[in-house]
């Protein structure tokens, strides 16, 4: 009978471990959020877009991102696209303003139009926020901490985690740009 049971489990697992193998993760949709206004919102108000989460910073040297950002923004917005500017200051205090300053720097300085959001906490720790729990944790899309100011995620459209890039590298090489041509159905 003990054998019997052992074969009827080894042969449920062998069925039931490629489509565990094959299950996809959660979506990053239900994640609750506020803009910079502080207003709710959303990932789930993205869905059906194509998004590029990043953790921005006012007083970084890879701030002049934002001029980058924009351009691929405004490029492929009409094509589903948006970035999505997260201003955090784990990384060298170097975004110590408020929402209402951080907003002013970026449309006056850079003309930013793309939407952003309540500052929040991307490194691990008690008070990390959920998107960057489901994106860097332990169990996130892509382990490891953010590195620093600028750091980008790929999002699908429909909310799965789809590429990580790094602070320096710039949001319209030919890396990312091609990714998010490949994600908006483009080859």
């Amino acid at each position: 009978m003990h054998a019997m049971k052992t074969k009827l489990l080894s042969l449920l697992l062998f069925v039931a471990l490629p489509f565990a193998a094959t299950a996809k993760k959660d979506s990053l949709h239900d994640i609750k959020l506020k803009d910079i206004d502080g207003k709710a919102a959303s990932l789930g108000d993205y869905k059906g877009k194509v998004v590029l989460v990043v953790n921005v910073a006012s007083r970084c040297g890879l701030t002049k991102q934002y001029k980058e950002l924009e351009a691929i923004h405004r490029k492929y917005k009409e094509k589903g696209f948006s970035v999505l500017g997260f201003p955090c200051n784990d990384f060298g205090g170097q975004e110590p303003g408020s929402n209402e300053e951080i907003k002013k720097f970026c449309s006056s300085r850079y003309d930013v139009t793309f939407p952003m959001f309540d500052k929040l906490v991307v490194k691990a720790g008690p008070k990390q926020h959920e998107l960057y729990q489901r994106l860097t944790g332990k169990d996130g899309a892509f382990p490891g901490n953010v590195k620093w100011n600028f750091g980008k995620f790929l999002v699908g459209k429909d909310g799965q985690p789809l590429e990580r890039f790094e602070p320096r590298e710039k949001p319209d090489a030919p890396k990312v740009t091609a990714a998010i041509e490949k994600a908006l159905g483009k080859k």
